[in-house]
Order: C-alpha cells, then sequence, then structure tokens
C-alpha cells in the first residue's frame, strides 16, 4: 500500500507518493497562492494528489491516506486547522474539505511535526526520543517519542523555538521577548550579520552580500571560512545561541538523537562541531551517554514523508 503526503508550505504545495518504508515514488509541486480563499488552496492540492496517482500508474485501492502537513496549531483528532497566522485560517475543516474532492481518509498534523516524522523515518534509527529542530524563518521543532509524535495534551507542542533563551531579550514573532527563535533562526543570522557589516566596512561580508545580490544565511559563514574575523564572531556568536538552547531541549528531554535542519544545517560540521562541543560540556548530566547531534538529511522531503506516514 501507499500514501500521499503533502506539505502545505506558505509559498508551495509539495506532495508526493510513499511506500510503506517511507521512500518517495513520485513528488511535483505548485505555487500556494496563500492570500486567497483556503478552499481554492484545498482544491489545488487534492489535484495535484490526482496528478500524482495517475502519473504513477497505480490505482486509487492501493492508497491507504492522504497526509497534510500544515503550518499552525491542528486539532489531529477533527481534521481542523485550529489557527495559522502563516497561511491565514481559523477553524477551518481541512480533512472533511479536502475529501469532498478526493474520497481518502485524510490525517492532518503541524508541518514541524510532519518533517520531524519524516526525517525519524529514514534517519531516526529506532531512537526512543528524537527531535527535530529547522533553523529558517523561524525555529520549527518536532519530538518523537517511541516512534510517534509528541503532541502534549492540547496538540500544540513542541514549540522549541519559544523557549527563552535570553529574559527580556528580543522581540519575537510570538509576542515574547527572548524565544531561541530570536536568537538561532536563519531570520536571527541575517540581522546579526547585518548589524556586524555596519559596525565593520573592512569585512569582506560586504563583498560576499554584493556578489549574492543580498545578505544571506550564508554571508557570515562564506566570509569565516575565508578568515574574516568580523565574520569569525558572528558565527561563533550564532553558534553559542544555538547551542545554549540545545543544552537546555537536551536537559529536559535526554534524546537520543537531535537533527538539525534547515538551510543552515547544510554548513555541516562547521556549524554542528561547536554546537555539539558546548551541548556535551554543559549538559546537565555529563556522566552518562550524550545526545547525538547531527546535521538532518532529508531536507524539503522531510514533510512530504512525514505527511506521508502520518
Amino acid at each position: 500500500m501507499y500514501n500521499i503526503g503533502i506539505d502545505l508550505g506558505g509559498t508551495n504545495i509539495a506532495a508526493g507518493i510513499v511506500d510503506e518504508n517511507g521512500q518517495i515514488l513520485i513528488k511535483h509541486s505548485v505555487p500556494t497562492y496563500k492570500e486567497r480563499p483556503t478552499d481554492e488552496i484545498v482544491a489545488d492540492m487534492a489535484s495535484l494528489a490526482k496528478k500524482l496517482i495517475a502519473e504513477s500508474g497505480l490505482n486509487i485501492t492501493e492508497f491507504s491516506s492522504v497526509g497534510i502537513g500544515c503550518p499552525g496549531t491542528i486539532d489531529s483528532k477533527s481534521g481542523e486547522v485550529v489557527y495559522s497566522n502563516n497561511i491565514p485560517m481559523e477553524h477551518y475543516p481541512m480533512a472533511q474539505r479536502f475529501k469532498e474532492h478526493l474520497n481518502l481518509p485524510v490525517i492532518i498534523d503541524n508541518d514541524a511535526n510532519c518533517a520531524a516524522l519524516g526525517e525519524y523515518t529514514v534517519n531516526g534509527n529506532e531512537a526512543k526520543v528524537f527531535i527535530l529542530i529547522t533553523l529558517g524563518t523561524g525555529v520549527g521543532s518536532g519530538v518523537i517519542i517511541n516512534g510517534k509524535i509528541f503532541h502534549g495534551f492540547n496538540g500544540a507542542a513542541a514549540e522549541l523555538g519559544h523557549i527563552t533563551l535570553v529574559s527580556g531579550g528580543k522581540k519575537c514573532t510570538c509576542g515574547k521577548e527572548g524565544c531561541l527563535e530570536s536568537y538561532a533562526s536563519a531570520t536571527a543570522l541575517i540581522e546579526q550579520t547585518k548589524v556586524a557589516m555596519s559596525a565593520n566596512n573592512d569585512s569582506i561580508m560586504h563583498e560576499i552580500a554584493k556578489n549574492e545580490g543580498e545578505v544571506s544565511g550564508r554571508t557570515a559563514f562564506d566570509a569565516a571560512k575565508q578568515g574574516d574575523n568580523t565574520a569569525i564572531e558572528v558565527v561563533n556568536n550564532y553558534a553559542r545561541y544555538l547551542a545554549d538552547g540545545l543544552v537546555s531541549i537536551e536537559n529536559a528531554f535526554q534524546p537520543e538523537v537531535i537533527a538539525i535542519g534547515g538551510g543552515i544545517s547544510k554548513e555541516s560540521e562547521y556549524l554542528l562541531k561547536p554546537v555539539r562541543e558546548y551541548v556535551q560540556n554543559n549538559g546537565f548530566n555529563k556522566y552518562m551517554k550524550k545526545t547525538e547531534i547531527v546535521a538532518a538529511k532529508l531536507f524539503n522531503d522531510a514533510g512530504i514523508i512525514g505527511a506521508a506516514m502520518l
């Protein structure tokens, strides 16, 4: 049997047919155009699923379900998007609306949870506690315990990007101050890079940003690798912010694995080595086996696979 996984993002809708082992057979994507009515977005999601089925040559009877990963607070039991600000929705019955277009069982969950489940399915090595942290516009997260998504009592867990890193610190998009997201997201790194550049006109980050057309999450890393002292300081500070957050996460969950995803994770050991060393030296329990901190492997496929495996 096969499942269809749909990853609903603010920019694109990505979908794929996934087998029982978490392998994608075929996938496609279309633009979301998130400002239009949600019913139109769901209609495009269903059309994309139908296109995949037609191109695969499989029969509808060979599919068990459709899984949908959606940003926001999700009631998985009712199939309702309780609230989403990224793609504006409030108490929207997504599972019911989707089934009006394609009559298969529909399961929905938060997109970060789906990404965590996807990464766990393919790369989790059956860890009892597995956590995915994604460093993007914000800091997303998902916690997998004994192979199941941890939802908390009300379905809203686990927003680890909103643990407090700096009391009274930078204002976060959630309305609180000092969240991990405000210091360790790609957005935060870009802001930190710009501040450092404005204070040092001699930094080669200016040249790199000019060649790239903008300051990005790569700018400080690219310059640091060339020995730029200002960039090295930016990267070191950013790594420390992330590592401090991971120490709190490790202390709370004692996971076997924390996987770091998002574009910045492509810096691999240049970022992860100092982060790993700091976490190992500053975790509460220094005398037992340590959490393994690794780069995520699936990138954009994680959400599709995780949604399909719901």
